[in-house]
């Protein structure tokens, strides 16, 4: 199966670089799966669990939002925050919680949707980890 050169960075750290042969990008704009030959694109995300398929097997990372750039032959992924799934707990959901409540709290009001917005992404991240978002 053809494969893409994989790269994942958030201002912490590089926290993968491998050849893939698929990549499940949660996008602001809805989720999409990058592969070998796909489109060239750029899109930003949206906090989510992102999944990287490789000849060792699937790996997931939390990501809170940035961007991916895809092209034919590789796929990356630069990350406002991100951790592997398996560093993520209860503590590091709630802390993503408080981080946009407050936000929330001073945010003009034409920014409270996408505020209310990531906060029911968290959620649901939250959520397909096995934890809750409180």
């Amino acid at each position: 199966m053809a494969t893409l050169q994989f790269d994942l960075v958030s201002p912490e750290r590089s926290l993968a670089s491998f050849q893939a042969t698929e990549v499940q990008i949660p996008g602001a704009e809805g989720d999409l799966t990058a592969m070998a030959d796909h489109a060239p694109l750029i899109t930003t995300l949206r906090p989510g669990i992102l999944k990287v398929v490789s000849a060792e097997g699937t790996q997931e990372y939390l990501v809170t939002g940035g961007f991916a750039e895809i092209s034919g032959t590789a796929t990356s992924v630069l990350a406002e925050k991100a951790l592997p799934a398996s560093e993520v707990t209860q503590d590091v959901i709630d802390s993503l919680v408080a981080e946009v409540t407050a936000a929330q709290a001073t945010a003009a009001a034409d920014a409270q949707d996408g505020l209310a917005k990531q906060v029911a992404d968290i959620s649901a991240m939250a959520s397909q980890l096995g934890l809750a978002a409180k």
